[in-house]
C-alpha cells in the first residue's frame, strides 16, 4: 500500500543512485555540497516516514520491510563510494579507517540475516538505546565526510599536520559508530544464539 510514509521510504531508495553519482568525483565541491543537502533530506525523510506511520496508524508490512532496507542501502552506498574516492583515508594511519567502515557494513549484513532468522521463529529483536546511538554517530559521520568534500579548505594545522575539520569529525565519529557497532552486534548475536540449536 503506497501511503505517504511508504512513498517517503521509497524516495530514499530512489535517491541513493543520485547520491552516489554526486559523490563520484572527489574534486567536485558543488557535487559534494548537493550530496550533503540530499543526504540531510534523506535523513529527514527517514525520521518523518516512521513518525507519520505511527502517528496516523499507517504502519504497514511494506513499510516495515522497506524502511530498514532503505537505511542499509543508503549507508552501504555512501561508505563504498567514500572509500573508493579516498575519503576514509586520513593522516597518521592512512587507509586504516576503512576498517571502521567495513565493521559497520559487516554488522549490517549479519544483523539483517539474524533478524530474518529470528523472524521465522516469531522472535522479535527490538532496537536498543545503544543501537540508536550507533545510528546517530554513523549518520553524523557520513554527513561530515560528505561535507569535507564540499569544504576542502576548512582546515586546522596541528604541528606539521593539516586536518580538515569536517573530515576529522567524520573519521572520529565513524570509529565511535564502529565501536558501538561491535558492542550492539554482539548483544544481538547473544540474543540470536539462545534460539539456535
Amino acid at each position: 500500500m503506497l501511503t505517504l510514509p511508504n512513498l517517503l521510504t521509497l524516495s530514499r531508495i530512489v535517491a541513493v543512485p543520485v547520491l552516489a553519482f554526486l559523490l563520484w568525483w572527489p574534486g567536485w565541491q558543488l557535487g559534494y555540497a548537493l550530496a550533503f543537502a540530499l543526504y540531510c533530506l534523506m535523513g529527514i525523510t527517514d525520521y518523518f516516514d516512521g513518525y507519520l506511520a505511527r502517528s496516523s496508524g499507517a504502519v504497514s508490512r511494506l513499510g516495515m520491510f522497506l524502511d530498514p532496507i532503505a537505511d542499509k542501502i543508503m549507508i552501504a552506498a555512501v561508505i563504498l563510494v567514500l572509500t573508493a574516492q579516498g575519503w576514509l583515508r586520513g593522516p597518521l594511519v592512512g587507509d586504516f579507517h576503512v576498517i571502521a567502515g567495513l565493521i559497520i557494513l559487516v554488522r549490517e549484513i549479519a544483523v539483517s540475516g539474524l533478524r530474518e532468522f529470528l523472524g521465522g521463529l516469531q522472535v522479535s529483536m527490538p532496537v536498543s538505546r545503544l543501537a540508536k546511538w550507533k545510528t546517530t554517530f554513523q549518520m553524523v559521520s557520513l554527513g561530515a565526510l560528505i561535507l569535507a568534500g564540499a569544504l576542502p579548505d576548512w582546515n586546522v594545522v596541528a604541528g606539521d599536520t593539516v586536518f580538515n575539520v569536517p573530515h576529522t569529525v567524520g573519521i572520529w565519529t565513524l570509529w565511535a559508530a564502529a565501536i558501538l557497532t561491535l558492542i550492539t552486534g554482539w548483544d544481538y548475536l547473544r540474543v540470536g544464539l539462545k534460539h539456535m540449536d
